[in-house]
């Protein structure tokens, strides 16, 4: 027998299903508690109905939002359907469906981007396609690999994106993100410490780097977790990254033994075998996607957080903090006749706030405003835009270039001659 038929065999080989029958139900659970935070905080109305204008996504401008009240309908169906993956409630198609629905809610604006969406959309696919897991019978293990190897994913990238200048050598943003908590009970004022923001620094990326081995190997398994847990609450206190570290914390348990909550529950009678499956072809896809969705930011030049090129769907996991300011120069060439905007004429504040700092929403504005001087009149109008940007707390610099007419530049995979590099230390 060949490797890759023994490799084929063992993929193919019968496991517990209790580990993903349980990471099903707690995944259904956190969605449902990310669908409500939307109606408790008024998100949608914020998100959805007050913007006039809405950053799309490129190939998908054709999603927008339900007329009112469509989208407190669509984010109801969503919660519908997490409570039924949570319930074990015909879950494959509940995890399409609120897959299907989730995707659609985030695609509308860029605006609204966050790495644990995408990583949300990643799992609902998974969870659709994989052979249902029950607690009383027993998975091929390819399905739990496939799971294991979508939150591993994460880890790693998240560890590779730090391994920059900013974050080991000068320990920003880290510094700027303490010194925010310095009115931490008790130990607040170290948080002002310079030796403290290294310390994070490097742990940060050292644990991205070195938890997932630890995770699989067995003799470390416990000890990291435990490590998941005191890292994750950690970044949940000190940085409110919303639902990402309680999707992280749940997802991690997927590398504990496929019968953990069996052990945990006592109850060790043994699952029904299911047919063995070979794992189907488009696994494979699904895992290079895992591995060249992320790397494409290296076909672009110059540093991918000031560029933003690639820098979506990556795994880029706090790794800058970005803040910048924008005010746009119209100009009829046939007149000569000049206006000055600012985006807050077009979008809110919060979208302005995003868009200022991101070359393509800059871009994107600029289009917007250039087709609104077009309905009101003016010929053929010239947009361009004084973008300045700040970048982990160094001095702010030009991110476009202010004589390129951003209305004639179209949206492209292609590196966009119209960014400026980022400046030198």
């Amino acid at each position: 027998m060949t490797a890759t038929s023994r490799l084929r065999l063992r993929l193919s080989e019968p496991v517990d299903g209790a580990s993903l029958a349980t990471y099903r139900a707690i995944f259904g659970a956190l969605m449902l508690v990310a669908t409500l935070r939307f109606f408790a905080h008024g998100w949608i109305a914020e998100y959805y109905e007050e913007p006039a204008h809405f950053f799309t996504y490129d190939g998908f401008s054709w999603v927008k939002p339900w007329p009112a009240p469509g989208m407190y309908v669509h984010f109801a169906a969503m919660g519908v359907l997490a409570t039924l993956v949570m319930l074990g409630i015909r879950p494959r198609a509940s995890a399409a469906g609120f897959g299907v629905l989730f995707a659609y809610a985030h695609l509308i604006d860029k605006t609204n981007y966050l790495n644990h969406y995408f990583l949300v959309i990643w799992l609902c696919l998974l969870l659709a396609c994989l052979p249902r897991a029950a607690f009383s019978s027993t998975v091929p293990r390819w399905a739990l690999y496939a799971m294991r190897a979508q939150v591993g994913v994460v880890y790693v990238f998240g560890g590779i994106a730090k391994l920059k200048y900013d974050w080991l050598v000068d320990a920003q943003p880290m510094k700027i993100w303490l010194a925010a908590n310095s009115d931490f009970p008790v130990i607040g004022p170290l948080f002002e410490q310079p030796f403290l923001a290294y310390a994070f620094s490097w742990a940060g990326a050292l644990f991205d780097l070195s938890i997932v081995p630890l995770l699989l190997y067995r003799r470390t398994r416990l000890a990291a977790y435990g490590l998941v847990v005191l890292f994750h609450l950690t970044t949940a206190r000190l940085f409110h990254l919303g639902m990402f570290p309680w999707i992280m914390l749940a997802s991690s348990l997927l590398f504990l033994p496929p019968d953990w909550p069996r052990r945990w529950l006592r109850r060790p009678a043994t699952p029904t075998a299911s047919p063995a499956r070979a794992a189907p072809r488009w696994l494979g896809v699904f895992l290079a996607l895992q591995v060249l969705v992320p790397l494409r930011h290296l076909l672009y030049p110059g540093d991918v957080c000031w560029t933003e090129q690639g820098f979506r769907f990556s795994w880029h996991v706090m790794v800058m903090e970005k803040n910048g300011s924008v005010v746009y120069r119209v100009r009829e060439p046939s007149t000569g006749r000049r206006w000055e905007v600012v985006p807050t004429e077009y979008v809110t504040r919060y979208q302005a706030r995003m868009a200022s700092a991101q070359p393509d929403m800059i871009l994107q504005l600029a289009h917007i405003i250039a087709d609104d001087f077009r309905a009101r009149g003016v010929v053929e109008p010239e947009v361009r835009a004084d973008a300045f940007v700040s970048l982990n707390g160094r001095r702010r610099a030009r991110l476009v270039d202010p004589d390129t007419d951003l209305a004639r530049e179209s949206s492209s995979l292609l590196p966009a001659p119209w960014i400026l590099p980022r400046p030198a230390r």
